[in-house]
């Protein structure tokens, strides 16, 4: 991304000191103020945060939190605090969430301003800051309350839970109001999985051509018997599907009716926060994290909207603009007369917020290649994508349904031709047009084969990071700015790891947490418990509620199941005997759980430190590394799978730290691309 080159403000006789989040948002907006008038300064995120040392919440009084300036914020505090005295009016412009909020609130805080503006603007133009500017409000503390609930209420959790689990199991543990319930959905998806017993079906279809037009083969699948629908697995075996072959053959195949009509097909409504990284989960390989990261950088530098939102609402001004582009680019039979609107789905969706949505639509993908990298370019291209079609005309197909008797059977072909593509000019979108011959009422047909196929049916399957952030969504767990995060820490936690597949799966370490929280703390890992709190947090925003009571509603009996568990569970030894010696000291070596997976160490710790992976920890993919064979061809090591502290998986030489050999691809398949 080309960045703006950071100038120093001028000294000034007086000045307003407008305070944002971060650097690339201060220059950004340092664009469209007069310098000579105002001083853009970043925070560099929070200023105040609860300790990390010590639970620094006082229980017995209403829980007051205790907050602290971190050291790496001190300089910059003070910084600010001079800057504060000298300004004419404190400008509070962090984001518009209930982060943002309370950053603003904590600023103001810390730098002791009564009388502080608070602006907010869901995208960086000048436009938006000006029209920020001349409405300036108070900070609003409901917004702040319900975030400080939420940092409470995860740190009494974490803070609590996680202990319990390290004086039950081993240290490393942790327990989360929202991650835990994450790890939750995968592994009883997982246990549902490993549970599934398939079933026998059968489908058939018939490939039927017309007398006149012998050259073109149609499918039509089997879809009535005695007038009735039938059920995917009403054709539970093969004795069922042959007998139906034998009734059938020598038929007589007719068309006993014919349906044309116009099928139109919508886009979809411009991205919330969980729909951009779903699409950008399945379309480009981004994480949740990695996806937010990138938005993030095009807010902050003007080009999209505010990244982080549930809400799918357009702006009168940016609905205007899309259609001026659409006319000029695409004609006006690709615009609509009237704005396409939308409605939220989500839990508890802020209606007041904006969908994610380019600055400008005129500021197309292809004339943003040199202002973005490569990565940044394609998310970009996403949302304006995205957002552009979701103004558009949309796509009219000629669908055609045919009908055709054989006995007492029926069955069904389907054909579809575009016949206007609207929306589609600009989104990527698979369809395959199916077209059949002209047929009519009463034709015969000829059969040309009948064809049985066999299936079994599918268990659910695993979650990847668009299908998780989907399910979380839906049961109201998390909100936007939570999904990313929680995800980053369930692998880091090593809880939850992928597969080849990019799928979750939960680890040993996760199925063991998930299991006691399940049995001992359910309310934890319940989804609609969870998704209740979501609820309540919201309610504090919108001024329903006042967060001490609900914060001592959840903790009372919480903090009261956790002193009962203290003493009805007992502490599981995780240790596993070994007849390997300690080659330091001599004592016996013994296989420890860790954060990380299962390792060995000595009995004797601490006193002796000695300690080494297993040697089966990693798993072989039958292929000798090429970098030993190169070297040393006397010790040749084996290609291992091994997995990283955030559960990605790469491949790496079994010699390691002997052979450095490491590749994120898994090596056999470039062998056999090499071999075709």
């Amino acid at each position: 991304m080309a960045t703006i080159t950071k100038t120093k403000n001028k000294k000034l006789a007086s000045f307003k000191l407008v305070i944002v989040e971060s650097p690339t948002k201060a220059r950004t907006i340092s664009d469209f103020l007069d310098s000579s008038e105002y001083q853009i300064e970043s925070s560099y995120g929070h200023v105040r945060d609860l300790p990390r040392s010590k639970l620094g919440i006082d229980i017995a009084n209403n829980f007051e939190p205790a907050y602290i300036i971190p050291v790496k914020a001190r300089k910059r505090v003070g910084e600010l605090k001079k800057l504060a005295a000298k300004a004419t009016e404190v400008i509070l412009a962090s984001d518009e969430d209930r982060e943002g909020e309370a950053i603003a609130w904590h600023i103001a805080n810390i730098l002791d301003v009564k009388d502080a503006k608070r602006i907010v603007f869901h995208e960086i133009t000048k436009t938006a800051i000006n029209e920020a500017l001349g409405n300036p409000r108070k900070i609003e503390m409901n917004m702040v309350d319900a975030q400080q609930a939420r940092r409470i209420l995860d740190r009494l959790v974490g803070y609590e839970l996680s202990p319990f689990l390290w004086r039950k199991f081993y240290r490393g543990l942790s327990a989360g109001r929202v991650q835990s319930v994450a790890v939750r959905l995968i592994a009883d998806r997982e246990k549902e999985i490993q549970a599934f017993n398939p079933q026998e079906y059968w489908s058939l279809s018939a490939f039927l051509n017309t007398k006149k037009e012998q050259e073109q083969i149609f499918e039509a699948y089997l879809y009535k018997k005695d007038g009735k629908t039938l059920d995917k697995l009403e054709i539970k075996n093969k004795e069922e599907s042959d007998q139906i072959l034998k009734n059938l053959t020598g038929e007589e195949y007719k068309v006993i009716s014919v349906e044309s009509k116009e099928a139109k097909r919508l886009p979809g409504a411009p991205f919330t926060t969980s729909s951009l990284q779903q699409e950008s989960s399945n379309k480009l390989g981004y994480s949740a994290k990695q996806t937010m990261m990138l938005a993030q950088q095009l807010y902050e530098a003007g080009y999209i909207s505010y990244m982080r939102t549930d809400s799918v609402n357009l702006s009168q001004d940016s609905l205007a603009s899309a259609k001026t582009f659409i006319d000029s680019a695409y004609g006006k039979n690709y615009s609509l007369d009237e704005p396409r609107k939308f409605k939220n789905k989500a839990k508890g969706a802020q209606e007041a917020h904006e969908a994610i949505r380019p600055t400008s639509s005129s500021r197309t993908p292809e004339s943003m290649k040199d202002s973005l990298d490569s990565k940044q370019y394609k998310v970009y291209d996403l949302i304006w994508r995205r957002f552009v079609a979701c103004q558009m005309q949309p796509a009219i197909f000629d669908s055609t349904t045919a009908d055709i008797s054989a006995q007492n059977f029926i069955f069904r072909a389907n054909g579809s031709v575009m016949k206007f593509d609207g929306w589609l000019k600009i989104y990527p979108s698979k369809f395959t047009e199916n077209i059949l011959p002209t047929l009519s009422e009463n034709e015969i047909l000829n059969l040309k084969e009948l064809k049985p196929e066999q299936h079994f049916t599918e268990p659910p399957p695993r979650y990847n990071e668009a299908s998780l952030i989907k399910a979380m969504e839906e049961y109201g767990i998390g909100r936007p700015s939570t999904y990313a995060p929680t995800i980053a820490t369930i692998q880091a936690r090593n809880y939850v790891a992928k597969n080849d597949q990019r799928r979750f799966a939960p680890t040993e370490t996760g199925n063991m947490v998930n299991d006691l929280l399940v049995q001992h703390f359910p309310q934890i890992v319940d989804v609609n418990f969870t998704a209740k709190m979501e609820e309540d947090l919201d309610r504090i925003a919108e001024g329903q509620t006042k967060w001490v009571p609900v914060i001592k509603e959840f903790y009372e009996p919480f903090h009261e199941n956790l002193m009962k568990k203290e003493i009805e569970v007992e502490k599981r030894n995780m240790e596993e005997k070994t007849d390997e010696i300690c080659p330091n000291c001599g004592k016996p070596m013994i296989i420890k759980p860790g954060r990380f997976g299962k390792f060995m160490a000595c009995s004797g710790f601490p006193e002796c430190k000695t300690a080494k992976p297993l040697k089966n920890s990693a798993r072989e993919i039958g292929m000798k590394c090429p970098k030993c064979a190169e070297f040393s061809p006397e010790d040749i090591g084996d290609i291992v799978m091994k997995k990283t502290r955030k559960g990605r998986v790469f491949f790496g030489c079994s010699r390691y730290p002997k052979c450095d050999y490491a590749s994120w691809k898994n090596p056999m398949e470039n062998d056999e691309k090499k071999e075709e």
